[in-house]
Protein backbone atom coordinates (compact mmCIF):
# COMPACT_ATOMS: atom_id res chain seq x y z
CA UNK A 1 0.00 0.00 0.00
CA UNK A 2 0.86 3.71 -0.62
CA UNK A 3 2.75 5.36 2.57
CA UNK A 4 2.12 8.48 3.64
CA UNK A 5 3.48 11.09 6.43
CA UNK A 6 1.52 14.25 7.72
CA UNK A 7 4.30 17.22 8.21
CA UNK A 8 3.69 17.62 11.97
CA UNK A 9 5.47 14.18 12.74
CA UNK A 10 8.58 15.85 11.47
CA UNK A 11 10.83 18.76 12.61
CA UNK A 12 11.65 21.95 10.65
CA UNK A 13 10.15 24.17 7.96
CA UNK A 14 7.82 22.84 5.59
CA UNK A 15 10.25 22.27 2.74
CA UNK A 16 12.66 20.54 4.81
CA UNK A 17 9.75 17.92 5.91
CA UNK A 18 8.85 17.28 2.53
CA UNK A 19 12.98 16.76 1.37
CA UNK A 20 12.91 14.34 4.59
CA UNK A 21 9.81 12.71 3.65
CA UNK A 22 10.69 12.16 -0.02
CA UNK A 23 14.41 11.10 0.61
CA UNK A 24 13.02 8.19 3.14
CA UNK A 25 10.93 6.79 0.92
CA UNK A 26 7.06 7.89 1.29
CA UNK A 27 4.73 8.22 -1.72
CA UNK A 28 2.70 11.06 -0.15
CA UNK A 29 2.27 13.80 2.58
CA UNK A 30 -0.53 14.72 4.55
CA UNK A 31 -0.40 18.94 4.77
CA UNK A 32 -0.62 19.94 8.18
CA UNK A 33 -2.55 23.89 8.20
CA UNK A 34 0.21 25.12 10.50
CA UNK A 35 2.53 24.15 7.79
CA UNK A 36 1.64 25.56 5.01
CA UNK A 37 0.38 29.18 6.90
CA UNK A 38 4.08 29.48 8.17
CA UNK A 39 5.47 28.31 4.43
CA UNK A 40 7.10 31.67 3.06
CA UNK A 41 5.92 28.82 -0.46
CA UNK A 42 2.74 29.37 -1.80
CA UNK A 43 0.06 26.20 -2.26
CA UNK A 44 1.09 25.81 -6.22
CA UNK A 45 5.23 26.28 -4.82
CA UNK A 46 4.27 23.51 -2.36
CA UNK A 47 2.78 21.42 -5.06
CA UNK A 48 5.34 21.84 -7.40
CA UNK A 49 8.08 21.19 -4.61
CA UNK A 50 6.28 17.98 -3.67
CA UNK A 51 5.89 16.83 -7.61
CA UNK A 52 9.65 17.43 -8.42
CA UNK A 53 9.93 15.08 -5.03
CA UNK A 54 8.05 12.84 -6.08
CA UNK A 55 5.65 13.41 -3.56
CA UNK A 56 1.52 13.26 -3.89
CA UNK A 57 -0.64 15.45 -1.38
CA UNK A 58 -2.43 13.10 0.05
CA UNK A 59 -4.79 14.96 2.51
CA UNK A 60 -4.58 18.67 3.94
CA UNK A 61 -5.83 19.31 7.94
CA UNK A 62 -7.28 19.84 9.52
CA UNK A 63 -10.81 21.66 9.43
CA UNK A 64 -12.04 22.23 12.76
CA UNK A 65 -15.65 22.88 14.81
CA UNK A 66 -17.75 23.14 11.89
CA UNK A 67 -21.17 20.84 12.34
CA UNK A 68 -24.26 20.58 14.59
CA UNK A 69 -23.60 23.89 15.51
CA UNK A 70 -26.49 27.41 15.04
CA UNK A 71 -27.57 28.45 11.33
CA UNK A 72 -25.02 31.62 12.08
CA UNK A 73 -22.40 29.82 13.17
CA UNK A 74 -22.40 27.19 10.58
CA UNK A 75 -23.02 29.94 7.73
CA UNK A 76 -19.64 31.48 8.69
CA UNK A 77 -18.08 27.92 8.49
CA UNK A 78 -19.20 27.25 5.58
CA UNK A 79 -17.08 30.61 4.32
CA UNK A 80 -14.35 29.66 6.00
CA UNK A 81 -14.21 26.28 4.10
CA UNK A 82 -14.85 27.39 0.86
CA UNK A 83 -11.50 29.05 1.45
CA UNK A 84 -9.94 26.00 2.63
CA UNK A 85 -11.40 23.93 -0.52
CA UNK A 86 -10.01 26.51 -2.65
CA UNK A 87 -6.37 26.58 -1.07
CA UNK A 88 -6.87 22.79 -1.26
CA UNK A 89 -7.23 22.83 -4.99
CA UNK A 90 -4.49 25.06 -5.12
CA UNK A 91 -2.56 22.45 -3.21
CA UNK A 92 -3.26 19.77 -5.53
CA UNK A 93 -5.10 17.32 -2.72
CA UNK A 94 -7.89 16.07 -3.09
CA UNK A 95 -8.85 15.47 -0.03
CA UNK A 96 -9.99 17.80 3.30
CA UNK A 97 -10.11 16.55 6.95
CA UNK A 98 -12.67 17.18 8.67
CA UNK A 99 -12.39 16.99 12.86
CA UNK A 100 -15.46 16.49 15.18
CA UNK A 101 -16.20 19.49 16.86
CA UNK A 102 -14.88 20.45 20.27
CA UNK A 103 -17.18 23.73 19.77
CA UNK A 104 -19.24 25.44 22.51
CA UNK A 105 -21.66 26.43 20.03
CA UNK A 106 -22.13 22.64 19.15
CA UNK A 107 -25.20 20.80 19.90
CA UNK A 108 -25.88 17.00 20.73
CA UNK A 109 -28.01 16.52 17.89
CA UNK A 110 -26.55 13.83 15.16
CA UNK A 111 -29.43 14.71 12.51
CA UNK A 112 -28.17 18.67 12.84
CA UNK A 113 -24.48 17.53 12.35
CA UNK A 114 -25.76 15.42 9.59
CA UNK A 115 -27.38 17.75 7.25
CA UNK A 116 -24.64 20.64 7.95
CA UNK A 117 -21.95 17.61 6.78
CA UNK A 118 -24.03 17.16 3.90
CA UNK A 119 -23.87 20.90 2.91
CA UNK A 120 -20.51 20.64 3.53
CA UNK A 121 -19.69 17.51 1.52
CA UNK A 122 -21.62 19.30 -1.30
CA UNK A 123 -19.76 22.79 -1.25
CA UNK A 124 -16.79 20.43 -1.00
CA UNK A 125 -18.07 18.65 -4.09
CA UNK A 126 -18.10 21.70 -6.03
CA UNK A 127 -14.27 21.72 -6.09
CA UNK A 128 -13.60 18.37 -6.18
CA UNK A 129 -12.97 18.00 -2.83
CA UNK A 130 -13.73 15.06 -0.46
CA UNK A 131 -14.42 15.85 3.23
CA UNK A 132 -13.02 12.99 5.39
CA UNK A 133 -14.91 13.56 9.03
CA UNK A 134 -12.54 11.84 12.07
CA UNK A 135 -13.77 11.21 15.72
CA UNK A 136 -11.62 13.14 17.97
CA UNK A 137 -11.11 10.96 21.00
CA UNK A 138 -11.90 14.41 23.19
CA UNK A 139 -14.74 15.47 20.50
CA UNK A 140 -17.31 17.85 22.51
CA UNK A 141 -20.14 15.18 21.51
CA UNK A 142 -18.74 12.42 18.77
CA UNK A 143 -15.65 10.77 19.96
CA UNK A 144 -16.19 7.51 18.68
CA UNK A 145 -15.36 6.47 14.97
CA UNK A 146 -18.68 4.27 15.31
CA UNK A 147 -20.35 7.73 16.22
CA UNK A 148 -18.88 9.39 13.59
CA UNK A 149 -19.49 6.60 10.91
CA UNK A 150 -23.79 6.78 11.92
CA UNK A 151 -23.62 10.74 11.09
CA UNK A 152 -21.74 9.94 7.57
CA UNK A 153 -24.34 7.42 7.07
CA UNK A 154 -27.43 9.34 8.04
CA UNK A 155 -26.05 12.28 6.06
CA UNK A 156 -25.24 10.11 2.67
CA UNK A 157 -23.44 12.19 0.49
CA UNK A 158 -20.68 11.03 -2.05
CA UNK A 159 -18.28 13.40 -1.66
CA UNK A 160 -18.34 12.31 2.22
CA UNK A 161 -16.74 10.06 4.19
CA UNK A 162 -14.54 9.03 7.64
CA UNK A 163 -11.17 9.34 8.48
CA UNK A 164 -10.24 6.50 10.99
CA UNK A 165 -7.22 7.58 13.20
CA UNK A 166 -5.71 4.52 15.24
CA UNK A 167 -4.74 6.98 18.31
CA UNK A 168 -8.15 8.02 18.83
CA UNK A 169 -9.82 4.81 18.41
CA UNK A 170 -7.49 2.73 20.34
CA UNK A 171 -6.59 5.23 23.10
CA UNK A 172 -10.72 5.14 24.42
CA UNK A 173 -10.19 1.21 23.73
CA UNK A 174 -13.14 1.03 21.08
CA UNK A 175 -13.49 -2.58 19.48
CA UNK A 176 -12.36 -2.04 15.87
CA UNK A 177 -14.05 -5.63 14.76
CA UNK A 178 -16.75 -2.45 13.87
CA UNK A 179 -14.46 -0.90 11.31
CA UNK A 180 -15.31 -4.05 8.54
CA UNK A 181 -18.83 -2.73 8.81
CA UNK A 182 -17.97 0.47 7.43
CA UNK A 183 -18.20 -0.20 3.20
CA UNK A 184 -14.21 0.57 2.20
CA UNK A 185 -15.00 3.33 -0.52
CA UNK A 186 -16.38 5.70 2.92
CA UNK A 187 -12.62 5.16 4.51
CA UNK A 188 -11.33 8.26 2.87
CA UNK A 189 -8.58 8.24 4.83
CA UNK A 190 -6.37 6.15 7.41
CA UNK A 191 -4.15 7.99 9.82
CA UNK A 192 -1.61 6.13 11.79
CA UNK A 193 -0.06 6.43 15.31
CA UNK A 194 0.99 4.25 18.60
CA UNK A 195 1.53 5.08 21.85
CA UNK A 196 2.65 3.77 25.40
CA UNK A 197 0.28 2.89 27.43
CA UNK A 198 -0.51 5.72 30.06
CA UNK A 199 -2.84 6.75 32.32
CA UNK A 200 -3.37 11.14 31.29
CA UNK A 201 -5.53 12.97 30.01
CA UNK A 202 -6.18 11.78 26.52
CA UNK A 203 -5.58 15.28 25.25
CA UNK A 204 -2.46 15.38 26.52
CA UNK A 205 -1.90 11.69 26.33
CA UNK A 206 -2.31 12.64 22.27
CA UNK A 207 -0.61 15.88 21.95
CA UNK A 208 2.52 15.08 23.58
CA UNK A 209 3.22 11.21 23.54
CA UNK A 210 1.83 9.24 19.78
CA UNK A 211 4.92 6.86 18.41
CA UNK A 212 5.45 5.25 15.26
CA UNK A 213 3.97 1.79 14.94
CA UNK A 214 5.60 -0.63 16.76
CA UNK A 215 7.40 1.61 19.24
CA UNK A 216 3.92 1.72 21.89
CA UNK A 217 1.83 -0.64 22.88
CA UNK A 218 -1.52 -0.71 21.20
CA UNK A 219 -2.90 -2.95 18.60
CA UNK A 220 -2.15 -0.86 15.56
CA UNK A 221 -1.95 -3.92 13.44
CA UNK A 222 -5.58 -5.27 14.02
CA UNK A 223 -6.93 -1.81 13.02
CA UNK A 224 -5.12 -2.03 9.77
CA UNK A 225 -6.18 -5.42 9.09
CA UNK A 226 -9.68 -4.48 10.04
CA UNK A 227 -9.89 -1.33 7.72
CA UNK A 228 -8.28 -3.39 4.97
CA UNK A 229 -10.86 -6.18 5.70
CA UNK A 230 -13.47 -3.26 4.74
CA UNK A 231 -11.90 -2.37 1.70
CA UNK A 232 -9.99 0.46 1.96
CA UNK A 233 -7.22 0.83 -0.18
CA UNK A 234 -5.84 4.41 0.50
CA UNK A 235 -2.55 5.46 2.02
CA UNK A 236 -1.45 4.17 5.14
CA UNK A 237 -0.25 7.76 6.57
CA UNK A 238 1.39 8.45 10.02
CA UNK A 239 0.03 11.53 11.95
CA UNK A 240 2.30 11.69 14.92
CA UNK A 241 2.45 13.78 17.81
CA UNK A 242 5.49 14.02 19.74
CA UNK A 243 7.82 16.35 21.95
CA UNK A 244 10.79 14.39 21.16
CA UNK A 245 10.35 14.15 17.23
CA UNK A 246 9.27 18.08 16.63
CA UNK A 247 13.45 18.39 17.87
CA UNK A 248 14.82 15.64 16.12
CA UNK A 249 16.28 15.39 12.98
CA UNK A 250 13.73 15.03 10.31
CA UNK A 251 16.03 13.14 8.35
CA UNK A 252 16.66 10.15 11.05
CA UNK A 253 12.74 10.86 12.53
CA UNK A 254 11.35 10.11 8.57
CA UNK A 255 13.72 6.74 8.15
CA UNK A 256 12.58 5.49 11.38
CA UNK A 257 8.72 6.50 10.02
CA UNK A 258 9.07 4.88 7.23
CA UNK A 259 10.73 1.51 9.01
CA UNK A 260 7.76 1.47 11.29
CA UNK A 261 4.87 1.02 8.43
CA UNK A 262 6.81 -1.50 6.97
CA UNK A 263 6.76 -3.43 9.71
CA UNK A 264 3.33 -2.58 10.40
CA UNK A 265 2.84 -3.77 6.36
CA UNK A 266 4.41 -7.20 7.73
CA UNK A 267 2.91 -7.25 10.64
CA UNK A 268 -0.87 -6.73 9.17
CA UNK A 269 -0.13 -9.31 6.47
CA UNK A 270 0.35 -6.40 3.51
CA UNK A 271 3.75 -7.20 2.51
CA UNK A 272 6.55 -9.92 3.17
CA UNK A 273 9.58 -8.57 3.13
CA UNK A 274 12.74 -10.79 3.95
CA UNK A 275 11.87 -12.83 7.37
CA UNK A 276 13.28 -11.95 10.71
CA UNK A 277 16.56 -13.89 11.39
CA UNK A 278 16.38 -13.92 15.49
CA UNK A 279 19.70 -14.22 16.78
CA UNK A 280 20.39 -17.17 18.79
CA UNK A 281 23.75 -15.63 21.14
CA UNK A 282 26.32 -13.17 21.66
CA UNK A 283 29.69 -13.97 19.21
CA UNK A 284 31.46 -11.34 21.08
CA UNK A 285 31.54 -8.03 22.33
CA UNK A 286 34.51 -4.53 21.03
CA UNK A 287 35.42 -2.57 22.81
CA UNK A 288 37.49 0.21 21.03
CA UNK A 289 40.44 2.05 22.74
CA UNK A 290 43.45 3.80 21.96
CA UNK A 291 45.35 2.22 24.57
CA UNK A 292 44.88 -1.29 25.94
CA UNK A 293 46.27 -0.61 29.48
CA UNK A 294 43.24 1.18 30.55
CA UNK A 295 41.38 -1.92 29.91
CA UNK A 296 43.59 -4.95 30.00
CA UNK A 297 44.39 -5.20 33.46
CA UNK A 298 40.84 -5.10 34.09
CA UNK A 299 40.28 -8.52 31.58
CA UNK A 300 42.83 -10.11 33.02
CA UNK A 301 41.37 -9.80 36.98
CA UNK A 302 38.49 -11.23 35.58
CA UNK A 303 39.61 -14.36 34.24
CA UNK A 304 39.76 -13.31 30.50
CA UNK A 305 43.00 -14.57 28.35
CA UNK A 306 44.61 -12.57 24.98
CA UNK A 307 43.77 -15.72 22.72
CA UNK A 308 44.28 -14.34 19.30
CA UNK A 309 45.11 -11.74 17.24
CA UNK A 310 43.16 -10.44 13.89
CA UNK A 311 45.45 -11.45 11.13
CA UNK A 312 45.40 -7.31 9.43
CA UNK A 313 43.59 -5.78 12.09
CA UNK A 314 44.98 -3.78 15.54
CA UNK A 315 42.49 -5.86 17.19
CA UNK A 316 42.79 -8.83 19.71
CA UNK A 317 40.74 -11.78 20.74
CA UNK A 318 40.18 -12.30 25.00
CA UNK A 319 38.37 -15.25 25.56
CA UNK A 320 36.54 -16.99 28.82
CA UNK A 321 34.19 -20.05 28.45
CA UNK A 322 31.94 -18.96 25.58
CA UNK A 323 32.32 -14.78 26.65
CA UNK A 324 34.32 -13.35 23.67
CA UNK A 325 35.81 -9.59 24.04
CA UNK A 326 37.38 -8.04 21.03
CA UNK A 327 40.20 -4.83 21.88
CA UNK A 328 40.44 -2.90 19.06
CA UNK A 329 42.79 -0.32 18.93
CA UNK A 330 42.43 1.31 15.32
CA UNK A 331 39.44 3.85 17.03
CA UNK A 332 38.66 5.82 13.81
CA UNK A 333 35.85 8.06 15.06
CA UNK A 334 34.90 6.42 18.30
CA UNK A 335 36.42 8.42 21.05
CA UNK A 336 39.66 7.43 22.50
CA UNK A 337 39.06 5.88 26.01
CA UNK A 338 37.69 2.15 25.82
CA UNK A 339 34.05 2.25 24.61
CA UNK A 340 31.64 -0.54 23.97
CA UNK A 341 31.52 -0.18 20.02
CA UNK A 342 29.69 -3.18 18.43
CA UNK A 343 27.73 -6.20 18.95
CA UNK A 344 28.76 -9.59 17.30
CA UNK A 345 25.56 -11.55 17.33
CA UNK A 346 25.35 -15.55 16.56
CA UNK A 347 22.77 -15.42 13.29
CA UNK A 348 21.51 -18.81 11.60
CA UNK A 349 21.83 -16.99 8.52
CA UNK A 350 23.64 -13.98 8.28
CA UNK A 351 22.96 -13.44 4.46
CA UNK A 352 19.29 -13.08 5.42
CA UNK A 353 19.67 -10.93 8.48
CA UNK A 354 21.85 -8.78 6.29
CA UNK A 355 19.08 -8.55 3.36
CA UNK A 356 16.08 -8.26 6.43
CA UNK A 357 17.98 -5.08 7.78
CA UNK A 358 18.62 -3.59 4.20
CA UNK A 359 14.97 -3.87 3.84
CA UNK A 360 14.42 -1.85 6.94
CA UNK A 361 16.55 0.98 6.16
CA UNK A 362 19.23 -0.06 8.63
CA UNK A 363 22.59 1.14 7.16
CA UNK A 364 24.75 -1.63 6.33
CA UNK A 365 28.20 -0.35 6.96
CA UNK A 366 30.94 -0.45 4.60
CA UNK A 367 33.80 -2.78 5.60
CA UNK A 368 37.41 -3.38 4.92
CA UNK A 369 38.08 -6.76 4.44
CA UNK A 370 41.46 -8.42 3.01
CA UNK A 371 41.64 -11.17 0.52
CA UNK A 372 40.69 -14.20 2.82
CA UNK A 373 38.32 -12.61 5.61
CA UNK A 374 35.25 -13.97 6.64
CA UNK A 375 32.95 -12.37 5.35
CA UNK A 376 30.88 -10.75 7.67
CA UNK A 377 27.98 -7.90 7.31
CA UNK A 378 27.47 -4.89 9.84
CA UNK A 379 24.16 -2.75 9.93
CA UNK A 380 24.19 0.21 12.30
CA UNK A 381 22.45 0.86 15.02
CA UNK A 382 20.06 4.56 15.73
CA UNK A 383 22.96 4.94 18.64
CA UNK A 384 25.86 4.19 16.19
CA UNK A 385 26.53 0.71 17.53
CA UNK A 386 27.81 -1.96 15.10
CA UNK A 387 26.12 -4.84 15.20
CA UNK A 388 27.54 -7.71 13.35
CA UNK A 389 25.63 -10.83 11.88
CA UNK A 390 28.17 -14.07 12.98
CA UNK A 391 29.07 -17.58 12.59
CA UNK A 392 31.55 -18.58 15.16
CA UNK A 393 33.48 -22.13 13.83
CA UNK A 394 36.15 -23.29 15.49
CA UNK A 395 36.25 -26.32 12.81
CA UNK A 396 36.08 -25.27 9.76
CA UNK A 397 37.15 -21.96 7.59
CA UNK A 398 33.82 -20.09 7.38
CA UNK A 399 33.57 -18.53 10.74
CA UNK A 400 35.02 -15.14 11.99
CA UNK A 401 37.70 -16.48 14.34
CA UNK A 402 39.31 -17.80 11.16
CA UNK A 403 40.49 -14.27 10.64
CA UNK A 404 42.34 -14.57 14.03
CA UNK A 405 45.82 -15.96 14.37
CA UNK A 406 46.45 -18.01 18.10
CA UNK A 407 48.24 -16.15 20.47
CA UNK A 408 50.29 -17.79 23.17
CA UNK A 409 48.09 -17.49 26.64
CA UNK A 410 47.84 -18.70 30.14
CA UNK A 411 44.42 -19.39 31.22
CA UNK A 412 43.74 -18.27 34.46
CA UNK A 413 39.25 -18.24 34.25
CA UNK A 414 37.12 -17.21 37.21
CA UNK A 415 34.18 -19.06 35.79
CA UNK A 416 32.52 -16.96 33.70
CA UNK A 417 31.50 -18.42 30.97
CA UNK A 418 29.42 -16.25 28.32
CA UNK A 419 27.93 -12.70 27.53
CA UNK A 420 24.39 -12.46 29.81
CA UNK A 421 23.49 -8.99 28.18
CA UNK A 422 24.70 -5.71 26.67
CA UNK A 423 23.21 -2.27 28.38
CA UNK A 424 23.64 0.53 25.91
CA UNK A 425 22.44 4.07 26.76
CA UNK A 426 20.90 5.96 24.06
CA UNK A 427 20.69 9.44 23.09
CA UNK A 428 17.78 11.10 24.33
CA UNK A 429 15.85 11.57 20.92
CA UNK A 430 16.23 8.42 19.89
CA UNK A 431 14.74 5.80 22.57
CA UNK A 432 11.74 4.92 20.63
CA UNK A 433 13.96 4.68 17.62
CA UNK A 434 15.76 1.88 19.08
CA UNK A 435 13.51 0.09 20.37
CA UNK A 436 11.94 -0.30 17.05
CA UNK A 437 15.21 -1.36 15.18
CA UNK A 438 15.63 -3.79 17.84
CA UNK A 439 12.39 -5.35 17.26
CA UNK A 440 11.98 -4.88 13.72
CA UNK A 441 15.96 -5.37 12.31
CA UNK A 442 17.38 -7.68 14.82
CA UNK A 443 14.08 -9.94 15.46
CA UNK A 444 14.29 -9.44 19.59
CA UNK A 445 11.08 -9.18 21.67
CA UNK A 446 10.92 -5.97 23.72
CA UNK A 447 9.72 -6.20 27.10
CA UNK A 448 7.94 -3.68 29.16
CA UNK A 449 9.62 -0.46 29.58
CA UNK A 450 10.92 0.73 33.45
CA UNK A 451 11.56 4.15 34.84
CA UNK A 452 15.19 4.09 36.95
CA UNK A 453 15.45 6.46 40.02
CA UNK A 454 19.02 8.25 39.31
CA UNK A 455 20.15 10.81 41.73
CA UNK A 456 20.11 13.57 38.98
CA UNK A 457 16.35 12.43 37.41
CA UNK A 458 14.22 9.46 36.53
CA UNK A 459 15.65 7.21 33.95
CA UNK A 460 14.00 4.87 31.39
CA UNK A 461 15.01 1.53 30.57
CA UNK A 462 13.76 -0.86 28.20
CA UNK A 463 15.05 -4.54 27.13
CA UNK A 464 14.92 -6.63 24.30
CA UNK A 465 15.65 -10.54 23.87
CA UNK A 466 15.07 -13.18 21.74
CA UNK A 467 12.61 -16.25 23.59
CA UNK A 468 15.41 -18.37 25.50
CA UNK A 469 17.23 -15.32 27.10
CA UNK A 470 20.89 -16.25 24.98
CA UNK A 471 20.33 -12.68 23.86
CA UNK A 472 19.60 -10.02 26.10
CA UNK A 473 20.13 -6.32 25.07
CA UNK A 474 18.50 -3.45 27.90
CA UNK A 475 18.65 -0.23 26.29
CA UNK A 476 18.26 2.87 28.39
CA UNK A 477 17.70 6.36 28.00
CA UNK A 478 18.91 9.86 30.70
CA UNK A 479 16.70 12.20 31.99
CA UNK A 480 17.27 15.26 29.86
CA UNK A 481 19.16 16.05 26.73
CA UNK A 482 21.28 18.83 28.64
CA UNK A 483 22.10 15.71 30.89
CA UNK A 484 25.93 15.60 31.73
CA UNK A 485 26.97 11.96 30.59
CA UNK A 486 28.67 11.62 33.57
CA UNK A 487 25.12 11.98 35.25
CA UNK A 488 23.34 9.75 33.12
CA UNK A 489 22.70 11.50 30.22
CA UNK A 490 24.37 9.36 27.17
CA UNK A 491 26.44 7.34 30.47
CA UNK A 492 28.43 4.50 29.81
CA UNK A 493 27.29 1.32 28.19
CA UNK A 494 28.00 -1.96 30.31
CA UNK A 495 28.58 -5.58 29.24
CA UNK A 496 27.20 -8.42 31.89
CA UNK A 497 29.15 -11.69 32.56
CA UNK A 498 27.38 -14.71 33.52
CA UNK A 499 29.00 -17.09 36.20
CA UNK A 500 27.42 -20.19 38.65
CA UNK A 501 28.94 -19.21 41.52
CA UNK A 502 28.82 -15.10 41.82
CA UNK A 503 30.65 -15.37 45.64
CA UNK A 504 33.57 -17.43 44.07
CA UNK A 505 33.98 -16.13 41.22
CA UNK A 506 34.18 -12.05 43.05
CA UNK A 507 36.70 -13.15 45.23
CA UNK A 508 39.04 -14.36 42.62
CA UNK A 509 38.34 -11.01 40.96
CA UNK A 510 39.11 -8.62 43.69
CA UNK A 511 42.41 -10.69 44.32
CA UNK A 512 43.24 -10.57 40.57
CA UNK A 513 42.77 -7.11 41.38
CA UNK A 514 39.67 -6.01 39.64
CA UNK A 515 38.55 -2.66 40.73
CA UNK A 516 34.32 -3.90 41.94
CA UNK A 517 31.80 -0.77 42.59
CA UNK A 518 31.34 0.06 46.57
CA UNK A 519 27.67 -0.63 47.80
CA UNK A 520 26.63 1.63 50.97
CA UNK A 521 25.81 -0.52 53.82
CA UNK A 522 22.36 1.14 54.31
CA UNK A 523 21.74 -0.97 51.24
CA UNK A 524 22.34 -3.93 53.23
CA UNK A 525 20.14 -3.32 56.44
CA UNK A 526 16.75 -2.34 53.81
CA UNK A 527 17.94 -5.91 51.99
CA UNK A 528 17.67 -7.06 55.27
CA UNK A 529 14.64 -5.85 55.83
CA UNK A 530 12.42 -7.19 52.67
CA UNK A 531 14.11 -10.88 52.17
CA UNK A 532 15.11 -13.44 54.44
CA UNK A 533 19.10 -14.78 54.31
CA UNK A 534 20.65 -18.43 55.41
CA UNK A 535 22.97 -17.45 57.88
CA UNK A 536 26.36 -15.82 56.67
CA UNK A 537 24.41 -15.04 53.19
CA UNK A 538 23.72 -11.35 53.31
CA UNK A 539 27.20 -11.17 55.47
CA UNK A 540 29.06 -12.30 52.16
CA UNK A 541 27.07 -9.98 50.03
CA UNK A 542 27.81 -6.63 52.14
CA UNK A 543 31.40 -8.12 52.07
CA UNK A 544 32.06 -8.48 48.57
CA UNK A 545 29.40 -5.46 47.00
CA UNK A 546 27.13 -8.35 45.51
CA UNK A 547 23.58 -6.96 45.50
CA UNK A 548 20.81 -9.20 45.56
CA UNK A 549 17.00 -9.57 43.75
CA UNK A 550 14.40 -12.14 43.60
CA UNK A 551 10.97 -12.83 42.24
CA UNK A 552 8.69 -16.11 42.03
CA UNK A 553 10.85 -17.56 39.66
CA UNK A 554 14.38 -17.58 40.99
CA UNK A 555 16.74 -15.38 42.26
CA UNK A 556 19.64 -12.45 40.88
CA UNK A 557 23.04 -11.99 42.40
CA UNK A 558 25.11 -9.47 40.78
CA UNK A 559 27.70 -6.57 41.08
CA UNK A 560 29.74 -4.26 39.27
CA UNK A 561 33.49 -3.11 38.24
CA UNK A 562 34.15 0.52 38.24
CA UNK A 563 33.73 2.38 35.36
CA UNK A 564 37.19 1.98 32.80
CA UNK A 565 36.56 4.96 30.43
CA UNK A 566 32.84 4.44 28.65
CA UNK A 567 32.34 1.08 29.78
CA UNK A 568 31.72 -1.02 33.16
CA UNK A 569 31.35 -4.49 33.61
CA UNK A 570 28.48 -6.67 35.51
CA UNK A 571 28.87 -10.16 36.67
CA UNK A 572 25.45 -11.97 37.71
CA UNK A 573 24.32 -14.97 38.54
CA UNK A 574 20.78 -16.45 37.95
CA UNK A 575 18.69 -18.81 39.92
CA UNK A 576 15.89 -20.78 38.57
CA UNK A 577 13.93 -18.73 36.47
CA UNK A 578 15.00 -15.21 37.05
CA UNK A 579 14.22 -13.20 34.01
CA UNK A 580 15.07 -9.51 35.14
CA UNK A 581 17.75 -7.47 34.95
CA UNK A 582 17.68 -6.29 39.18
CA UNK A 583 15.71 -3.41 38.07
CA UNK A 584 15.22 -2.62 41.74
CA UNK A 585 18.98 -2.35 42.50
CA UNK A 586 19.80 0.48 39.71
CA UNK A 587 19.06 3.39 41.74
CA UNK A 588 22.02 2.39 44.40
CA UNK A 589 24.15 1.42 41.33
CA UNK A 590 23.40 4.79 39.40
CA UNK A 591 24.20 6.55 42.87
CA UNK A 592 27.79 4.89 43.61
CA UNK A 593 28.39 5.19 40.47
CA UNK A 594 27.79 9.28 40.62
CA UNK A 595 29.47 9.06 44.43
CA UNK A 596 33.14 7.45 42.28
CA UNK A 597 32.73 10.49 39.81
CA UNK A 598 32.19 12.91 41.77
Amino acid sequence: MRTSIATVSLSGTLTEKLTAAARAGFDGVEIFENDLTGSPLSPEEIRERAADLGLTIDLFQPMRDIEAVPADEFARNLRRAEHKFRLTRRLGADTVLVCSSVSPYAVDDDALAAGQLRRLAGLAQEYGIRVAYEALAWGRHVSTYEHAWRIVEAADHPALGVCLDSFHILARGSDVAGIEAIPGEKIFFLQLADAPQMSLDVLQWSRHHRCFPGQGDLDVTGLVRAAVRAGYDGPLSLEVFNDVFRQADAGRTAVDALRSLTLLQESAGLTAPPAPVVPTGFAFVEIATADTARIAPLLTALGFSRTARHSGKPVDLWEQGEARILLNTDTGSHPPEPALTAVGLESPDPAEASERAESLLAPVLPRRRAPGDAPLDAVAAPDGTEFFFCVTDRTGDSGWTHDFAPAPHTPAPIGITRVDHVALTQPWHQFDEATLFHRGVLGLRPHASVDLADPYGLLRSRAASNEDGTVRIALGIGASPTQDPARGGGGPQHVALVTDDLVTTVRQARAAGARLLPVPANYYDDLAAHYEFAPGELETYRELGILHDRDEKGEFRHCYTVTTGRVFFELVERVGGYDGYGARNAPVRLAAQHALAD
